[in-house]
Protein backbone atom coordinates (compact mmCIF):
# COMPACT_ATOMS: atom_id res chain seq x y z
CA UNK A 1 0.00 0.00 0.00
CA UNK A 2 3.01 2.92 0.51
CA UNK A 3 4.49 2.07 -2.37
CA UNK A 4 1.32 2.97 -4.29
CA UNK A 5 1.57 5.85 -3.04
CA UNK A 6 4.80 7.15 -3.81
CA UNK A 7 5.30 8.77 -7.60
CA UNK A 8 6.05 6.83 -10.10
CA UNK A 9 9.20 8.94 -11.59
CA UNK A 10 10.59 8.56 -7.82
CA UNK A 11 10.04 4.69 -8.54
CA UNK A 12 11.46 4.59 -12.07
CA UNK A 13 15.64 4.82 -12.55
CA UNK A 14 17.70 7.13 -14.17
CA UNK A 15 18.67 6.45 -17.44
CA UNK A 16 21.88 7.15 -16.67
CA UNK A 17 24.43 8.10 -13.44
CA UNK A 18 23.81 10.18 -10.93
CA UNK A 19 25.92 13.37 -10.80
CA UNK A 20 29.57 12.48 -9.30
CA UNK A 21 30.44 14.47 -5.85
CA UNK A 22 33.77 15.78 -7.01
CA UNK A 23 36.30 17.48 -5.12
CA UNK A 24 33.68 19.21 -2.71
CA UNK A 25 31.26 20.24 -5.67
CA UNK A 26 28.44 18.49 -7.82
CA UNK A 27 29.95 17.70 -11.62
CA UNK A 28 27.65 19.04 -14.21
CA UNK A 29 27.93 18.37 -18.31
CA UNK A 30 30.62 20.08 -20.06
CA UNK A 31 27.96 21.86 -22.53
CA UNK A 32 25.56 23.16 -19.30
CA UNK A 33 29.24 24.75 -17.86
CA UNK A 34 29.92 26.27 -20.89
CA UNK A 35 26.15 28.18 -21.80
CA UNK A 36 26.43 28.92 -18.35
CA UNK A 37 29.90 30.83 -17.86
CA UNK A 38 29.23 32.22 -21.59
CA UNK A 39 26.39 34.56 -20.18
CA UNK A 40 28.30 34.92 -17.14
CA UNK A 41 31.40 36.30 -19.18
CA UNK A 42 28.98 38.08 -21.09
CA UNK A 43 27.39 40.44 -18.20
CA UNK A 44 31.02 40.63 -16.44
CA UNK A 45 32.69 41.99 -19.96
CA UNK A 46 30.29 44.46 -20.78
CA UNK A 47 28.97 45.60 -17.03
CA UNK A 48 31.65 47.97 -17.07
CA UNK A 49 29.26 51.09 -15.31
CA UNK A 50 31.21 50.41 -11.89
CA UNK A 51 34.44 51.16 -12.79
CA UNK A 52 33.94 54.03 -14.87
CA UNK A 53 32.62 55.56 -11.92
CA UNK A 54 35.52 54.96 -10.16
CA UNK A 55 37.90 57.74 -8.98
CA UNK A 56 40.62 57.04 -11.52
CA UNK A 57 43.16 58.88 -13.75
CA UNK A 58 41.23 58.07 -17.11
CA UNK A 59 37.53 58.43 -15.76
CA UNK A 60 37.92 62.03 -14.75
CA UNK A 61 39.21 62.59 -18.53
CA UNK A 62 36.79 63.66 -21.55
CA UNK A 63 35.52 61.32 -23.39
CA UNK A 64 36.09 62.74 -26.69
CA UNK A 65 39.92 62.68 -25.61
CA UNK A 66 39.66 59.01 -24.91
CA UNK A 67 38.26 58.26 -27.96
CA UNK A 68 41.17 60.35 -29.93
CA UNK A 69 43.60 58.12 -27.71
CA UNK A 70 41.52 54.95 -28.79
CA UNK A 71 42.05 55.86 -32.64
CA UNK A 72 45.19 56.68 -32.53
CA UNK A 73 47.47 54.27 -30.36
CA UNK A 74 45.10 51.42 -32.45
CA UNK A 75 46.65 52.99 -34.93
CA UNK A 76 49.91 53.54 -33.43
CA UNK A 77 49.92 49.49 -32.62
CA UNK A 78 49.40 48.60 -36.16
CA UNK A 79 52.39 50.70 -37.35
CA UNK A 80 54.92 49.01 -35.34
CA UNK A 81 56.74 46.51 -36.41
CA UNK A 82 59.28 45.72 -34.14
CA UNK A 83 58.20 43.51 -30.50
CA UNK A 84 60.24 45.36 -28.58
CA UNK A 85 57.79 48.81 -29.45
CA UNK A 86 55.02 46.57 -28.80
CA UNK A 87 55.81 45.49 -25.60
CA UNK A 88 57.18 49.05 -24.89
CA UNK A 89 53.10 50.07 -25.80
CA UNK A 90 51.67 47.00 -23.65
CA UNK A 91 53.33 48.38 -20.76
CA UNK A 92 52.45 51.87 -21.48
CA UNK A 93 48.90 50.50 -21.27
CA UNK A 94 49.25 48.68 -18.18
CA UNK A 95 50.42 52.15 -16.54
CA UNK A 96 47.42 53.52 -17.31
CA UNK A 97 45.50 50.93 -16.38
CA UNK A 98 46.92 51.10 -12.88
CA UNK A 99 46.31 54.66 -12.74
CA UNK A 100 42.50 53.95 -13.72
CA UNK A 101 42.25 51.94 -10.42
CA UNK A 102 40.96 48.99 -12.89
CA UNK A 103 41.43 45.16 -11.74
CA UNK A 104 43.93 44.49 -13.85
CA UNK A 105 44.34 40.79 -13.38
CA UNK A 106 40.96 39.90 -14.36
CA UNK A 107 41.24 42.04 -17.71
CA UNK A 108 44.09 40.75 -18.54
CA UNK A 109 43.13 37.21 -18.00
CA UNK A 110 40.63 37.96 -20.46
CA UNK A 111 42.88 39.73 -22.87
CA UNK A 112 45.39 36.66 -22.96
CA UNK A 113 42.18 34.39 -23.15
CA UNK A 114 41.25 35.95 -26.34
CA UNK A 115 44.59 36.71 -28.18
CA UNK A 116 45.77 33.21 -27.50
CA UNK A 117 42.46 31.85 -29.29
CA UNK A 118 42.28 34.83 -32.27
CA UNK A 119 45.81 35.58 -32.28
CA UNK A 120 48.54 32.88 -31.70
CA UNK A 121 46.42 29.72 -32.44
CA UNK A 122 45.09 31.28 -35.62
CA UNK A 123 48.53 32.35 -36.84
CA UNK A 124 50.35 29.73 -35.32
CA UNK A 125 50.12 27.64 -38.79
CA UNK A 126 52.14 30.56 -40.36
CA UNK A 127 54.99 29.50 -38.72
CA UNK A 128 55.90 26.94 -40.70
CA UNK A 129 58.07 26.86 -43.92
CA UNK A 130 55.16 25.93 -46.11
CA UNK A 131 53.66 29.50 -45.84
CA UNK A 132 56.98 31.54 -45.16
CA UNK A 133 60.48 31.03 -45.98
CA UNK A 134 62.96 31.24 -43.18
CA UNK A 135 65.31 29.85 -40.96
CA UNK A 136 64.02 25.89 -39.77
CA UNK A 137 64.37 26.11 -36.19
CA UNK A 138 63.58 22.53 -35.70
CA UNK A 139 62.34 20.36 -37.63
CA UNK A 140 58.65 19.00 -37.48
CA UNK A 141 58.58 16.39 -40.61
CA UNK A 142 61.45 15.46 -43.42
CA UNK A 143 60.46 13.80 -46.56
CA UNK A 144 62.41 12.01 -49.69
CA UNK A 145 62.10 14.54 -51.97
CA UNK A 146 59.83 17.94 -52.41
CA UNK A 147 56.87 18.67 -54.38
CA UNK A 148 55.62 21.17 -56.31
CA UNK A 149 51.68 21.37 -56.99
CA UNK A 150 50.77 23.49 -58.88
CA UNK A 151 51.68 27.60 -57.49
CA UNK A 152 52.66 25.59 -53.69
CA UNK A 153 56.11 24.18 -52.91
CA UNK A 154 56.44 21.51 -49.88
CA UNK A 155 59.87 21.49 -49.13
CA UNK A 156 61.80 18.46 -48.29
CA UNK A 157 61.87 19.50 -44.70
CA UNK A 158 59.26 20.81 -43.15
CA UNK A 159 59.78 23.10 -39.71
CA UNK A 160 58.92 26.19 -37.51
CA UNK A 161 61.22 29.09 -38.89
CA UNK A 162 62.42 31.83 -36.89
CA UNK A 163 60.59 34.44 -39.23
CA UNK A 164 57.17 32.58 -39.06
CA UNK A 165 57.73 32.57 -35.06
CA UNK A 166 58.22 36.47 -34.71
CA UNK A 167 54.87 36.95 -37.04
CA UNK A 168 53.29 34.79 -34.72
CA UNK A 169 54.60 36.89 -31.70
CA UNK A 170 53.68 40.15 -33.35
CA UNK A 171 50.50 39.03 -34.46
CA UNK A 172 49.79 37.90 -30.80
CA UNK A 173 51.50 41.52 -29.08
CA UNK A 174 49.27 43.32 -31.33
CA UNK A 175 45.98 42.14 -30.74
CA UNK A 176 46.65 42.18 -26.90
CA UNK A 177 47.56 45.74 -27.33
CA UNK A 178 44.53 46.76 -29.19
CA UNK A 179 42.17 44.65 -26.66
CA UNK A 180 43.97 46.85 -23.73
CA UNK A 181 44.01 50.22 -25.16
CA UNK A 182 39.74 49.56 -25.64
CA UNK A 183 39.32 47.49 -22.51
CA UNK A 184 41.02 50.77 -20.95
CA UNK A 185 38.71 53.52 -22.62
CA UNK A 186 35.27 51.20 -22.18
CA UNK A 187 35.89 50.77 -18.62
CA UNK A 188 36.63 54.06 -18.10
CA UNK A 189 33.75 55.57 -20.00
CA UNK A 190 30.30 55.55 -19.47
CA UNK A 191 28.42 54.20 -22.63
CA UNK A 192 26.10 57.08 -22.61
CA UNK A 193 29.10 59.49 -23.02
CA UNK A 194 30.76 57.16 -25.59
CA UNK A 195 28.08 57.48 -28.05
CA UNK A 196 27.86 61.10 -27.43
CA UNK A 197 31.16 61.50 -28.16
CA UNK A 198 30.72 59.73 -31.40
CA UNK A 199 28.13 61.42 -32.15
CA UNK A 200 30.15 64.67 -31.66
CA UNK A 201 32.81 63.11 -34.62
CA UNK A 202 30.18 62.90 -37.02
CA UNK A 203 30.10 59.01 -36.94
CA UNK A 204 26.45 57.97 -38.97
CA UNK A 205 23.31 57.92 -36.61
CA UNK A 206 22.53 54.54 -38.70
CA UNK A 207 25.83 53.22 -36.45
CA UNK A 208 25.20 54.97 -33.43
CA UNK A 209 21.39 52.76 -33.25
CA UNK A 210 22.63 49.76 -34.20
CA UNK A 211 25.94 50.12 -31.67
CA UNK A 212 23.29 51.27 -28.97
CA UNK A 213 20.37 48.39 -29.30
CA UNK A 214 23.37 45.73 -29.64
CA UNK A 215 24.74 47.07 -25.97
CA UNK A 216 20.87 47.13 -24.70
CA UNK A 217 20.49 43.53 -26.13
CA UNK A 218 23.35 41.40 -24.60
CA UNK A 219 22.08 41.77 -21.21
CA UNK A 220 18.86 40.62 -22.07
CA UNK A 221 20.48 37.83 -24.51
CA UNK A 222 22.69 36.89 -20.80
CA UNK A 223 19.60 37.01 -18.92
CA UNK A 224 17.47 34.73 -20.91
CA UNK A 225 20.29 32.38 -21.35
CA UNK A 226 20.39 32.19 -17.56
CA UNK A 227 16.86 32.00 -16.94
CA UNK A 228 17.35 29.10 -19.16
CA UNK A 229 20.07 27.49 -17.97
CA UNK A 230 18.69 27.92 -14.54
CA UNK A 231 14.84 26.60 -15.44
CA UNK A 232 16.72 23.22 -17.06
CA UNK A 233 18.66 22.78 -13.93
CA UNK A 234 15.60 23.14 -11.55
CA UNK A 235 13.48 20.13 -13.23
CA UNK A 236 16.23 17.84 -13.32
CA UNK A 237 17.50 15.43 -10.53
CA UNK A 238 19.81 13.52 -12.14
CA UNK A 239 22.53 14.38 -15.19
CA UNK A 240 21.03 14.30 -18.57
CA UNK A 241 23.47 12.47 -21.38
CA UNK A 242 25.30 14.57 -23.91
CA UNK A 243 23.69 13.53 -26.58
CA UNK A 244 20.11 14.88 -24.57
CA UNK A 245 22.05 17.90 -23.62
CA UNK A 246 23.26 18.65 -27.35
CA UNK A 247 19.76 19.10 -28.84
CA UNK A 248 18.90 20.81 -25.83
CA UNK A 249 21.36 23.70 -26.74
CA UNK A 250 20.47 22.91 -30.43
CA UNK A 251 16.81 23.73 -29.45
CA UNK A 252 17.73 26.70 -27.29
CA UNK A 253 20.05 28.51 -30.12
CA UNK A 254 16.56 27.82 -32.22
CA UNK A 255 14.52 29.49 -29.86
CA UNK A 256 16.90 32.71 -28.92
CA UNK A 257 16.76 33.03 -32.53
CA UNK A 258 13.33 33.49 -32.98
CA UNK A 259 12.90 35.69 -29.45
CA UNK A 260 15.38 37.95 -30.87
CA UNK A 261 13.58 38.57 -34.46
CA UNK A 262 10.37 38.94 -32.93
CA UNK A 263 11.83 41.57 -30.03
CA UNK A 264 13.57 43.35 -32.24
CA UNK A 265 10.38 44.05 -34.66
CA UNK A 266 8.58 44.99 -31.10
CA UNK A 267 11.48 47.52 -30.74
CA UNK A 268 11.16 48.93 -33.97
CA UNK A 269 7.43 48.99 -33.71
CA UNK A 270 7.68 50.73 -30.52
CA UNK A 271 10.24 53.20 -31.61
CA UNK A 272 7.66 54.45 -34.51
CA UNK A 273 5.04 54.58 -32.24
CA UNK A 274 7.13 57.05 -30.16
CA UNK A 275 8.21 59.18 -33.13
CA UNK A 276 11.45 57.52 -33.64
CA UNK A 277 13.24 59.39 -36.53
CA UNK A 278 16.57 58.48 -38.41
CA UNK A 279 18.69 60.82 -36.68
CA UNK A 280 20.07 60.93 -33.02
CA UNK A 281 19.29 64.19 -30.86
CA UNK A 282 21.64 64.27 -28.06
CA UNK A 283 22.12 67.58 -25.40
CA UNK A 284 24.98 69.55 -25.46
CA UNK A 285 28.33 68.56 -24.19
CA UNK A 286 30.44 70.54 -21.94
CA UNK A 287 33.41 72.45 -22.85
CA UNK A 288 36.49 70.74 -21.86
CA UNK A 289 38.39 72.05 -19.28
CA UNK A 290 42.06 72.61 -18.98
CA UNK A 291 43.09 69.11 -17.48
CA UNK A 292 41.62 67.56 -20.32
CA UNK A 293 43.75 69.60 -23.01
CA UNK A 294 46.76 68.86 -20.87
CA UNK A 295 45.98 65.20 -20.77
CA UNK A 296 45.16 65.06 -24.65
CA UNK A 297 48.66 66.80 -25.43
CA UNK A 298 50.67 64.28 -22.78
CA UNK A 299 48.99 61.30 -24.30
CA UNK A 300 49.80 62.64 -27.99
CA UNK A 301 52.97 63.18 -27.32
CA UNK A 302 53.72 59.76 -25.61
CA UNK A 303 51.78 58.43 -28.69
CA UNK A 304 54.62 60.20 -30.70
CA UNK A 305 57.46 59.52 -28.91
CA UNK A 306 56.33 55.45 -29.41
CA UNK A 307 56.05 56.21 -32.15
CA UNK A 308 59.76 57.66 -32.77
CA UNK A 309 61.16 54.79 -30.76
Amino acid sequence: MLRERIPTFLLNRPRSDPPQFEKGRWSTPFLERGIDRLAAMIKTGYSQWHFSTMKGFFQGIDARVKILFLIFFVILVSLKKEIGSEILIGLTIFFLMLLSRLEVLQLYKRIFSFALIFGSLVALPSALNLFREGEVLFTLLSLSTPYEFWIYSIPERIGVTREGLYGVGMMTLRIINSLSITFLVLYTTPFPQIIKALKVFKLPDAALIVITLSYKYLFLFAGTVEDMHLAKKSRLIREIPRREGRGWIAGRIVLIFRKTRSRAEEVFKAMLCRGFSDSIRISETSKMRQRDWVTGAALFLAGCLLLWI
